[in-house]
């Protein structure tokens, strides 16, 4: 049975405006963000990264059942909102800044491994994911609310439109699951469309085995740069190197000369870069 909502109820702080280039949409219903928190795993013994607290709603509760919360806020109107939410909380670090910039090992120090919380505006997804999921930090998992399209991409299996590097990246490195679909009119002001709440423990080794994680990366972002072109035409300019040797490669690697990088699962492309390691000539 589907589990109903609150709408959100307006910022309590008067003054406020949500802004829509920063793609603020807030939650505050108590009971949707307790469920969040539970479907995050998180409890007593771990170290929280928030992005984006907002109002501070789903901050004040990570408080209360968490170690430590380090929220990471680029509005500046919500800074002194926050500090009065949060004003007795002597667990929590509030840092003022674009996460994208911050020095996350430097706001971290003594706080790892950690959890990261965070909902994310649509334009802001796949910079962050790729932020997460490309560091070196020890993150435990993260746990996102994003817009269902977004979701889509990170979910997504080979063959599909929304297939791609994002996908891979996050299918690699972490387990993701669909926790819930939220609804647009839970949110203050409701976005265009719904949302989901992704769940992405990190794995404990590799989804595959790779001997080159750059050079494996480097075959997947090639594999998409042009969608209607084959896989062995992608490889070419990329790598620098003659048909023949880009044919040569996928036979090596058991795939076909015609597959297009769409089709290949996250092993398949573990075998196309071992494959290309594997032969002594450079490419």
């Amino acid at each position: 049975m589907k589990q109903s909502y609150k709408k959100s109820r307006p910022a309590r702080q008067e003054g406020f405006r949500h802004k829509h280039s920063l793609g603020q949409n807030f939650l505050t219903d108590a009971a949707l963000l307790e469920s969040l928190i539970d479907e995050a795993g998180v409890g007593a013994e771990d170290h929280i990264l928030e992005i984006g607290p907002g109002g501070g709603d789903m901050t004040r509760l990570l408080s209360g059942r968490c170690k430590t919360v380090t929220a990471v806020e680029i509005d500046r109107d919500l800074i002194p909102i926050l500090r009065v939410v949060m004003d007795r909380a002597e667990n929590f670090t509030l840092v003022e800044g674009d996460i994208l910039r911050v020095n996350l090992p430097e706001i971290m120090m003594g706080k790892t491994p950690f959890h990261v919380v965070a909902n994310i505006p649509y334009y802001l997804t796949t910079d962050l994911m790729n932020l997460l999921l490309g560091s070196d930090l020890p993150i435990r998992s993260i746990n996102v609310m994003v817009q269902k399209e977004a979701a889509q991409r990170v979910l997504a299996r080979p063959s599909t439109p929304e297939y791609g590097p994002l996908a891979i990246r996050a299918q690699y490195y972490t387990s993701p699951r669909l926790a819930r679909v939220v609804e647009a009119a839970c949110f203050t002001p409701p976005p265009k469309v719904d949302s989901a709440f992704l769940c992405m423990p990190w794995r404990d080794a590799p989804a595959v085995n790779v001997r080159d994680e750059r050079r494996f990366f480097k075959i997947v972002n090639a594999a998409f740069a042009l969608r209607r072109k084959t896989l062995c035409n992608n490889l070419i300019p990329a790598f620098r190197i003659s048909r023949e040797e880009a044919e040569a490669w996928l036979s090596r690697a058991n795939l076909p000369a015609t597959i297009r990088g769409e089709a290949l699962t996250l092993q398949q492309f573990a075998d196309l870069a071992n494959a290309e390691t594997d032969d002594p000539s450079p490419i």
